[in-house]
């Protein structure tokens, strides 16, 4: 559900998302899928797409529950719903579409997002680099392709292979990209990714990157939930629905088969089978510069745990790793794993604390699965936590968070089995990403980026350790007046939370900043500083102050600043998030009449908790995708799958707490809410919109004021091109204004 800080941000390169290991479930998270419970780093850190989706599902009422007079908004796309939608879309648009500053803000977030100055993103892949992208004539967006020399020089000349605007006029179908996963760096053949205006389900086709053409006659995988991993040139392992009883509760798959090319799908053969009580089962090919490879499924029995086992002739063979572990990727003939928990291996002396990245010899784990032998790459430090990981052909990188300042390090594996490491020279006081790596080379993408700090590339060569810049994105807004501080609110059980401030040097503390306060708090998602043209022209430039929260929940300190807000401690995130607000009206920053707050998908469902336990706080509420019925989340889309983040209705004591902070049902008919804007999506087949309609609703019936916006492509993401994008950013700054600036 990652919204994250991004939702109300801009598009600076389009993102080129492409996995070589396979493509896995989505979290409830937005589109760069880099905190997935199974992380798929295996050779590329933050380029990876989810294509999963679970279908939406009307539950019965539990016995304990009152009647859910709203329960008919869940059918999606029935004709009373829709006729629901758009007359609150209509009466919104009236608002806001109307007012005086749409038009210009609309103007320049297009101008913004079209710019020919955003970085394009690079995907390394042998000798090539690909990247997707849009712009004004292609608002689906182009895959095109051009050679590490060319990419590096001013201006590139690309080749396209796949133009998806005029697929879909083929095809009669607005498809959105959704990633590709390849069989391996240097080699032609990948599944496409292709998405029904921005759903999380897709159709997938064999595409070659050589010829730039789809293969007659190969793979073609129809719309479905499904995880795909190449074995090798001519056999996939498909995770999917293949019919009654094999989809989890949560909506995702369960059966692994094996699909050789030339035969039926539907005479693929099962090769693993987890279970309809799991969340899903994945797959997985390791492969390392040295020739060494292996297959892996990973059946998560929770969001956040899961049994991995390598496929053998024999069958599956479970490593005996703890239920909170990752497998990262391989290198030199080992496999590099992440541990989110404390571990003691089976017949070991050695401890390893959550956080620690360690590695196994994959020898020795195929002949012993069960007596693991681990050795320590990286261990955390007291403020100090790992984030990214991925592998070049003779190194591995790591991406750490140091009190939310990014660092970089190169680690070699020595002739005695140890692990060195190497700091690589990044700038200081800003977030700091792996973009694209492969096993093919020692050479590497970095993106650094930081408020005020236009993103950059950086080429890196990780067997030499050295770093030049590739690109750098011209400044897309005036920034010379302003400043980032990061300040620290104390919580009400004392803990400190840590937050960045972007304001005017000249700043008067005299609470009549217009301010914009953000957060996610959940599921291990670490909130960094970046780059936004959008928040930038529309917000800062115009006087806003902009923060972000490091609020407990995230994965800024470690595994434990994640658990501390699991299920029924879930208050400590929202009291985290009223601190920060009450900090910066305390240090007279902003006040509650000029205070405005937004969050999506998880950060929708904290900024409703914020509006029902806070309403005196906030002047504007930006909700946006979000859950908010938490006593039928389970029920709703891919609900049933983040059991592990936010607990169960079927526990009492959970289903207690559930209740007492669920924003739809902690409405009240005689408390004075601020005026919301409720933003989401038709085809958001993750989260879902019956959120965000029936907390509405509710609200309508209670004579309550809010705005709302439906729109029907876009999928979690929101927005299937530029120009759908542009006018969401302006209805969103439109209300900003009107509330905190006007």
């Amino acid at each position: 559900m990652r919204q994250v800080n991004r939702q109300l941000q801009g598009v600076i390169g389009n993102d080129d998302s492409t996995s070589y290991s396979g493509m896995g479930r989505a979290l409830p998270a937005a589109r760069t899928g880099p905190m997935l419970r199974v992380r798929r780093s295996v050779l590329l850190a933050v380029a990876m797409t989810c294509i999963t989706v679970a279908s939406i599902r009307i539950g019965a009422q539990t016995p304990s529950e009152p009647a859910d007079k709203y329960q008919w908004l869940e059918d999606v796309s029935g004709e009373r719903s829709m006729a629901w939608v758009k007359a609150e879309n209509q009466r919104s648009a009236k608002v806001l579409e109307s007012d005086p500053h749409y038009a210009a803000l609309e103007a320049t977030a297009l101008k913004v997002l079209e710019s020919p100055d955003r970085l394009p993103i690079p995907s390394i892949n042998g000798d090539d680099v690909y990247n997707t992208w849009q712009d004004t004539d292609h608002v689906r967006g182009i895959l095109r392709r051009t050679s590490l020399a060319d990419y590096l020089s001013r201006q590139p000349h690309w080749q396209t292979l796949l133009d998806y605007d005029a697929l879909g006029k083929r095809d009669n179908q607005k498809w959105v990209a959704e990633g590709r996963a390849c069989l391996y760096p240097g080699n032609e053949m990948c599944l496409v990714g292709l998405s029904a205006g921005g759903e999380d389900a897709v159709t997938m086709r064999e595409f070659n990157l050589k010829t730039g053409k789809f293969v007659e006659g190969g793979f073609v995988l129809p719309r479905a939930k499904q995880d795909v991993t190449w074995v090798d040139k001519d056999t996939l392992l498909v995770a999917r629905d293949w019919g009654a009883g094999t989809l989890t509760k949560a909506g995702y798959p369960f059966v692994v088969k094996l699909w050789k090319r030339g035969q039926p799908l539907d005479q693929a053969k099962e090769v693993y089978r987890g279970a309809e009580t799991d969340v899903a089962a994945e797959t997985i090919t390791l492969h390392d510069g040295d020739g060494h490879h292996a297959t892996a499924v990973l059946r998560a029995t929770s969001f956040f745990e899961s049994e991995i086992s390598l496929l053998t002739p024999d069958g599956a063979k479970r490593i005996a790793l703890p239920g909170k572990a990752s497998i990262n990727g391989l290198l030199n003939g080992q496999m590099i794993v992440t541990i989110d928990e404390d571990w003691k291996p089976e017949g070991g002396d050695t401890k390893f604390v959550q956080g620690s990245i360690v590695s196994l010899d994959l020898e020795a784990v195929k002949k012993d699965s069960r007596h693991l032998k681990p050795s320590v790459v990286f261990a955390p430090a007291a403020a100090e936590f790992a984030q990214r990981v991925a592998t070049t052909r003779n190194r591995l990188l790591v991406t750490t968070l140091d009190n939310v300042q990014g660092r970089v390090y190169s680690y070699t594996l020595s002739a005695k089995g140890a692990w060195t490491r190497r700091k690589l020279d990044v700038p200081g006081n800003l977030t700091v990403s792996i973009v694209s790596a492969n096993w093919s080379d020692d050479q590497f993408f970095l993106s650094v980026e930081g408020f005020l700090t236009p993103s950059s590339l950086l080429l890196g060569d990780a067997g030499a350790g050295t770093l030049k810049e590739a690109k750098t994105l011209p400044a897309q807004f005036d920034a010379s007046g302003d400043v980032v501080e990061q300040l620290t609110a104390v919580s009400k059980d004392g803990t400190k939370v840590p937050y960045f401030v972007v304001r005017r040097k000249d700043i008067r503390y005299d609470g009549a900043n217009p301010t914009l306060l953000t957060a996610y708090g959940g599921f291990q998602v670490s909130e960094t500083p970046s780059y936004s043209a959008t928040i930038g022209k529309l917000w800062l430039e115009r006087g806003g102050v902009y923060v972000l929260a490091n609020i407990r929940g995230g994965g800024e300190f470690g595994p434990a600043w994640h658990e501390a807000g699991l299920k029924t401690h879930r208050q400590r995130i929202y009291d985290d998030f009223a601190a920060v607000g009450r900090d910066l009206v305390t240090r007279r920053i902003t006040s509650p009449r000029r205070l405005g707050i937004t969050g999506g998908s998880n950060g929708g469902l904290l900024m409703g908790v914020e509006m029902t336990q806070h309403p005196e706080m906030w002047n504007a509420i930006v909700v946006n995708v979000p859950l908010l019925d938490m006593l039928r989340f389970e029920h709703i889309a891919a609900g049933a799958s983040w059991v592990g983040e936010y607990g169960s209705v079927s526990v009492p004591e959970e289903r207690a707490f559930l209740a007492s902070i669920s924003p739809y049902n902690q409405l009240k008919a005689n408390v004075t809410y601020p005026e919301p804007l409720i933003f989401t999506t038709t085809k958001d087949d993750r989260v879902g919109p019956v959120h965000a309609r029936k907390f509405a609703a509710r609200m309508e019936e209670f004579k309550k004021p809010f705005l709302y916006e439906e729109i029907v492509e876009g999928g979690h993401n929101t927005g299937a091109d530029l120009k759908e994008q542009a006018k969401t950013f302006a209805v969103r700054y439109t209300y900003l204004t009107r509330k905190l600036m006007d």
